[in-house]
């Protein structure tokens, strides 16, 4: 399998992934506290991740050089943290569709400019006119979902 495929995949299955902790991180919510659900979420997976570390590198060490490296690039960690309240937050209230459909056209919408003005050190990728439509087309698609 390229890596291409092997990337393509496993962003796939975390989109179906997605659409799990949404409505499981919803009902967490509901039954113990948004705050209380955010925090169980993150000691889950920060445990997990660890694990993971350990298993396959045996090692903290990289963990301990990202923190001790540029401050913006621990920003994937703060983003994740607000990710999980809101999804905990919204998906009870508005649905699984629906907050899949607004999460994924605000990603696009903020990606669209990082692309565009290289933010983050990613390499620079034009504006053209059918990537405009298609975050247009994305918002007013997560905004029809809202509609039952």
């Amino acid at each position: 399998m390229s890596s291409t495929w092997f990337a393509a995949t496993l962003a796939f299955t975390a989109g179906l992934g997605g659409a799990v902790q949404i409505a499981a991180q919803g009902r967490l919510g509901e039954r113990v506290g948004s705050l209380e659900a955010l925090a169980t979420a993150a000691v889950v997976g920060g445990l997990i991740a660890l694990a993971a570390l350990l298993l396959v590198r045996r090692s903290v060490g990289g963990v301990i050089e990202a923190v001790g490296g540029p401050k913006w690039q621990l920003l994937g960690g703060v983003m994740s943290v607000f990710i999980i309240l809101a999804i905990t937050v919204a998906g009870p209230r508005i649905g699984i569709v629906a907050t899949t459909a607004f999460l994924i056209a605000a990603q696009f919408g903020l990606a669209t400019a990082i692309d565009r003005y290289g933010w983050f050190g990613v390499e620079r990728v034009a504006l053209t006119w059918p990537r405009v439509l298609g975050v247009g087309l994305l918002v007013v698609g997560a905004a029809l979902t809202l509609r039952k």
